[in-house]
């Protein structure tokens, strides 16, 4: 049995990191696209538009596979919630 690492949001869509493992991708993800941005901005000329092309498609990639992770290891489905209703009135 696969030990989830995020839980599903109570608000919206989505999901929260629960665990070290979650909170390890989360900002390890948050890490490499910081750091990319900071590297392109000082080692890249602004003009070249194929460098940023490549770099956004890279991006897009690790998001897609980040957000790929997460679902896999989230307890429970990826769908909008408005939060717990009460019954009570």
């Amino acid at each position: 049995m696969a030990r989830y690492w995020f839980k599903p949001r109570r608000y919206g869509y989505g999901a929260a990191p629960t665990t070290w493992e979650g909170w390890a991708v989360t900002i390890a993800s948050m890490a490499i696209v910081l750091g990319s941005i900071l590297a392109m901005n000082l080692l890249v000329d602004r003009s070249n538009f194929f460098a940023w092309l490549i770099w956004a498609a890279l991006i897009g990639v690790l998001v897609w596979f980040f957000v790929q992770l997460c679902r896999q290891r989230t307890d429970g489905e990826w769908r909008w919630r408005w939060g717990e209703r009460s019954d009570t009135n």
